[in-house]
């Protein structure tokens, strides 16, 4: 019986107490709230749904929680349920009950977990989205991780999700970064506002070396030239190095196209019609502030070009009319205005603010020795991706970006991902899903078999511990899904696997030398292989790989 099933119990039991005493059902609560006691001997779990109904029904908490103790107490899932302090109830699940969980995940596999709370929900998920002018930086690593993670957790919740990376090949960057690459082809100086660093030098002397041609040509044939094939091959190497991190898109989309199929100009022409857009100081005007901005934004500025907001307005129409209803933004730290901008710019087109949801994270520091490691010499002022991944590895990096809230900043600590120990919170996970795969390869060689008919005998303090925080398995991805929090299933399989270490410092699983096989032998292998197949689900959501061996 996991905490949902309890809750379900709780609130049907509930109900027929009240009932019973032509009482309003009505008042509890659409869900209980159970929750883990912090000492464990006061109980499996806990309620307080006498303390939050009883005074709405002219009841005393206590008296109300005992006749629920009383009802609960007849359900053969339930050992003991009992009243604490002003009303709250405590309850001890069945052994049987407990069981069950066991059961179901070996049933479920790698579907334990999933749910159909999004079943509704088409979203469209943007993330990393960095300008073509450079790699991917710390920033933007830290989006490719849990923008994919989240993607992933979103999925198993029902959503129909598209992984999309907006590609910004239409502005005053661009120009920039071709500017580079024209002065470091002819051997100049970065000009003002430009991009240094070895990787403008490599692809330069690539553009030149497929093409000795372009260094005849002049002026803006040139620089296209170099526009062209520079964003190329900048974008390719962008790509290559999220693949390889393991973070792929369903869509790129190109920012140019919203300008060159006219979507902007459809855009401005709908918020005059709607009234939205105004003409002042030779400029148009969106009255963003009518939806909850701080201030009117300049759509068309007075010389007559369209203001980035433009676009943004374009895209995130072009969006909602591509069938998404929810459409999520991962941005920068240095984006804070963009949250009422954006809701703005879709309620004035005549859409649902609510469709449009904006993720802020906040920076990524790496530290070695306490302290804080220098640029990267190839990027020239930023320490990227790739330079991460040289240090620590994928799972580490992915991990590492992945477990904290993406509201705080983050410092990783590059001694301590690289290292092997209980210490490196992916290496303490991945450690216990490879021991997991080991008591099963020595159960095989012993001929010793999990069985799922004497779960009853699962009666050990660390074996119930290991079963309900299996159970609580899918509440996490739940929240992780509804609160866009996938660090929630990270710190859920660190808990995971010191639960099962305990229990295997505490638990014999296989028998030892010339002993015989019992059931309580098989009972305890299905506890591993259903903690194993929890661990992988769980690694899964996060992207990171769950080894059988290290």
């Amino acid at each position: 019986m996991t905490p949902a099933d309890l809750s379900h119990l709780i609130h049907s039991t509930a109900t027929e107490v009240l009932q019973s005493r032509d009482l309003d059902a009505a008042v509890l609560p659409q869900q209980v709230v159970v929750e883990r006691p912090r000492n464990p001997e006061h109980g499996d779990y806990a309620t307080n749904i006498a303390l939050q109904v009883a005074k709405k029904v002219g009841m005393n908490p206590r008296e109300l929680g005992q006749l629920l103790a009383d009802a609960l107490s007849n359900d053969e899932a339930i050992e003991v349920a009992e009243i604490a302090g002003p009303g709250f109830l405590n309850i001890r699940l069945a052994a049987d009950a407990q069981g069950k969980i066991v059961a179901n995940i070996l049933a479920e596999a790698a579907a334990f977990g999933r749910s159909e709370i999004y079943a509704d929900r088409n979203v469209n998920l943007e993330f990393v989205s960095a300008n073509p002018t450079g790699p991917i930086h710390l920033g933007g690593t830290r989006w490719a991780a849990v923008g994919d993670a989240l993607g992933r957790v979103l999925e198993a919740s029902g959503a129909a999700v598209t992984r999309e990376y907006y590609f910004n090949d239409h502005g005053k960057q661009i120009d920039n970064f071709t500017d580079s690459l024209v002065a470091a082809a002819k051997g100049e100086p970065t000009p003002e506002n430009g991009y240094g660093g070895d990787y403008i030098q490599e692809i330069a002397a690539d553009i030149v070396k497929a093409a000795p041609e372009v260094m005849e040509l002049e002026g803006e044939e040139q620089r296209e030239a170099f526009r062209a094939r520079g964003v190329e091959l900048m974008f390719a190497h962008i790509k290559k190095s999220l693949h390889e991190f393991g973070t792929d898109f369903d869509v790129y989309f190109h920012e140019n196209e919203l300008f060159e199929t006219g979507a902007v100009e459809k855009a401005v022409e709908k918020l005059k019609a709607n009234g939205n857009l105004y003409f002042e100081d030779g400029a148009w005007w969106l009255k963003s502030t009518d939806y909850g901005d701080d201030k009117d934004r300049v759509v068309i500025k007075s010389d007559g070009d369209a203001a980035y907001i433009a676009g943004d307005i374009a895209y995130v129409a072009n969006k909602i009319e591509r069938g998404f209803n929810l459409c999520i933004y991962m941005l920068g730290a240095d984006h804070h205005g963009y949250i009422n901008r954006l809701r703005a710019a879709t309620a004035a087109m005549g859409y649902d603010a609510d469709t449009v949801e904006v993720l802020i994270g906040q920076m990524v520091n790496l530290v070695r020795d306490g302290q804080a490691v220098k640029m990267s010499k190839r990027a020239g002022t930023v320490i990227t991706l790739d330079d991460l991944v040289e240090a620590i590895g994928v799972d580490a990096a992915r991990y590492a970006m992945i477990r904290s809230s993406v509201d705080s900043s983050l410092d990783i600590d590059l001694e301590l991902w690289s290292s092997q120990s209980s210490d490196n919170p992916v290496y303490y996970v991945q450690y216990g899903h490879a021991r997991l795969c080991s008591i099963a390869r020595k159960a095989e060689a012993l001929g010793v078999d999990l069985s799922t008919d004497n779960l009853g005998l699962l009666t050990h303090e660390r074996e119930g511990e290991l079963i309900r925080t299996l159970g609580e398995f899918p509440a996490v991805v739940k929240a992780a899904a509804t609160l866009r929090e996938p660090h929630r299933v990270a710190r859920y399989a660190e808990q995971l696997a010191g639960t099962f270490h305990r229990f295997y410092d505490s638990c014999q699983i296989l028998p030892k030398q010339d002993e015989q096989a019992s059931d309580l032998h098989s009972a305890r292998l299905a506890l591993a292989a259903a903690t194993r197949q929890v661990l992988a689900n769980a690694l899964g959501l996060l992207g990171v790989s769950a080894p059988e061996r290290m």
